[in-house]
């Protein structure tokens, strides 16, 4: 019985490591998605492996940190070095991929390989860096494609011609900070959604949610639906959330004026810090703030992007304009000077300001106060600059 015993043991010992033996490695071997700091919008095509990135026009091409999502198991290599790389190493806290690599002394271009987790499949993709502007008309008709997120990701394209370069921008929203809530189950679920019957065409839809027992454990009760130039940090989600909303981009002109249309519907229990209270109705905030950058890495956040001294102007919708209305209605905003500062057209001209512009359903939804179910909607938004 003894040897019986053994044998069997030892058999299935040799069953279980033989399975873990023949687990498959993944095969698969693609680049999901890039982002920067100065990355303004990324077009992958996964047939050519052909990858346009447009990033600000002001940017130091000799250093850009990208971060790079890849499949399971799969990693990541240049095929060529210059001055100022540096090897790709695994972000932990956002599952990316990330190095600093050089494209000055490539006329922009660079290649790389992805190797799968099985090794068979090592596919070359070519990377073009391209230096574009901020536009100055919003008509949130297009999400980006083939992109391995489960929520919509707006941007806005305006092709170069030849007086100028292109103008691009991939907007940024605390979707990815949602989706840790697992609350979800379609990109419709999301606070900040592309949606149908707009003022013309397409419109955004921006929508307070509740966080489900995960926000309740975290204190973070609601998620105010957001839209902002500048871009995510899903790193500080959790422990600073305030600063994982970076708000700006290079901007290169003087901005006077913010116009566009809004529909808002508040929700019908407001709460702070998770608590009910009585007679407080929510609203919406949408604002615009040109700032002093005079380092491109500098950005504001949700913790100083109404209240820096390096504001220079600000355009923002006045409480009793921030309405609730069925009907698509007119805001139009002015810049107006903050800090007892002017504009300094030669700092301009060097891309040493910053635009941020920001929509939310919730005003106080930075500090998870606000009423779930308030519904803001925006379109067909322009900027107004100085000629």
């Amino acid at each position: 019985m003894k040897a019986q015993t053994l044998i069997q043991g030892l058999f299935l010992t040799f069953v279980v490591s033989s399975c873990i033996q023949d687990e498959a490695l993944n095969k698969e071997a693609a680049i999901d998605a890039i982002t920067g700091n100065d990355v303004q919008l990324t077009n992958i095509n996964v047939n050519s492996k052909q990858i346009n990135i447009y990033v600000q026009r002001g940017a130091d091409l000799s250093k850009q940190q990208l971060c790079f999502t890849l499949p399971d198991g799969a990693t990541i290599r240049t095929d060529e070095s210059y001055s100022g790389d540096t090897d790709f190493s695994y972000n932990q806290s956002n599952g990316t991929y990330d190095a600093t690599l050089n494209f000055s002394e490539s006329a922009n271009n660079r290649s790389v390989t992805v190797i799968s987790e099985d090794g068979a499949f090592t596919p070359q993709y070519n990377i073009t860096l391209t230096p574009s502007e901020l536009p100055e008309t919003f008509h949130f008709e297009h999400l980006l494609e083939n992109v391995d997120e489960p929520y919509d990701i707006l941007y806005e394209f305006e092709p170069s011609t030849s007086q100028g370069v292109s103008k691009v921008l991939q907007w940024s929203s605390g979707n990815p900070g949602y989706e840790l809530t697992a609350m979800a189950q379609s990109a419709a679920d999301y606070p900040t959604v592309r949606a149908a019957g707009g003022q013309t065409g397409q419109c955004v839809k921006l929508e307070t949610k509740d966080t489900g027992s995960f926000g309740s454990m975290v204190g973070m009760y609601i998620a105010s639906g957001n839209l902002f130039v500048g871009s995510f940090d899903l790193s500080n989600a959790l422990n600073a959330p305030l600063e994982a909303t970076r708000f700006g981009y290079q901007f290169y002109k003087h901005p006077i004026q913010m116009t566009g249309y809004f529909k808002y519907k508040a929700g019908d229990v407001y709460t702070e810090e998770g608590v009910v209270v009585e007679g407080k109705k929510d609203r919406f905030d949408i604002y615009a703030t040109l700032y002093e950058a005079e380092d491109n890495t500098f950005t504001l956040n949700g913790n100083n992007s109404l209240s820096h001294s390096s504001i220079v102007s600000m355009a923002r919708i006045a409480e009793e304009d921030a309405i609730e209305t069925d009907e698509w209605t007119a805001f139009d905003l002015t810049f107006e000077a903050q800090n007892g500062k002017t504009i300094d057209e030669q700092k301009l001209q060097d891309g040493k300001y910053k635009l941020a512009i920001v929509f939310a359903s919730s005003v106080e939804g930075a500090y998870f106060n606000g009423a779930v179910g308030s519904t803001l909607y925006v379109d067909e938004v322009q900027l107004i600059c100085q000629d």
